[in-house]
């Protein structure tokens, strides 16, 4: 599945993403949680990148949390980026918010970031290489020590470890009203569609795109989170 391919399946499901996936929300607040905890050592007026920021999730909490910090909010989904936008204006922090529609690389260059946010991004980037120029980018876009808290899907999928998890994972979402047909679709693109490689691995590539070697501050099933800082 090539970008443009993963980019239309968000923009189809827009509107209807949050709620499709709330009854999972314990993952993602126990992640935001942690992310505090990470991101606590930014100034009072830090400038925050969100790489593939989706509905602005991960944005809005930590709008919420620290009212003087600005985000740079990135996102190639047009229909994604107007619900995060709607999120902004609806609770008050869209003037803190930069929207920019597009890749990270066409973003323009800049080192002024204090830290980054790429939650469940680089999964879908299949050619590591690739995949590692992500992070590259996202380093360029920081400051000097700038911090990068990450998250993907990530298991040894050759191992017996990878096949409880993920009959745990599609069991979750079941118990979560994710209907059958959309587990079958998502179980098939795990297999060709998602790059699912060990957390070693997504570690050494984080680390490749100009990071120091990140440490795994998160678990929850298959989601695992790196923290890192630019060297």
């Amino acid at each position: 599945m090539n970008q443009d391919e993963v980019k239309a399946i968000f923009d189809q499901q827009a509107a209807g993403y949050d709620q499709q996936w709330e009854k999972m929300a314990p993952i993602r607040n126990g992640l935001y949680f942690l992310l505090e905890s990470f991101f606590s050592e930014c100034p009072a007026d830090a400038r925050v990148l969100c790489v593939g920021v989706g509905t602005g999730l991960e944005l809005a909490h930590l709008a919420q949390k620290y009212q003087g910090w600005r985000f740079t909010a990135v996102e190639p989904s047009g229909p994604m980026l107007e619900v995060c936008l709607r999120r902004a204006e609806k609770e008050g922090f869209s003037s803190r918010c930069r929207f920019h529609e597009g890749y990270l690389d066409s973003l323009p260059a800049d080192d002024e970031h204090d830290a980054a946010t790429c939650f469940l991004v680089s999964q879908f980037i299949l050619d590591q290489q690739a995949r590692s120029e992500l992070f590259r980018e996202i380093a360029t876009r920081l400051k000097p020590s700038g911090v990068l808290a990450s998250s993907d899907l990530a298991s040894d999928v050759e191992s017996e470890e990878y096949e409880v998890l993920l009959s745990a994972w599609m069991n979750m979402m079941a118990g979560a009203d994710v209907p059958a047909e959309t587990r079958e679709r998502i179980r098939n693109a795990y297999a060709k569609d998602v790059a699912v490689l060990p957390p070693k691995s997504v570690a050494s590539i984080i680390e490749s795109g100009g990071f120091e070697p990140p440490a795994q501050f998160f678990q929850a099933g298959l989601i695992h989170g790196w923290f890192s800082r630019r060297l």
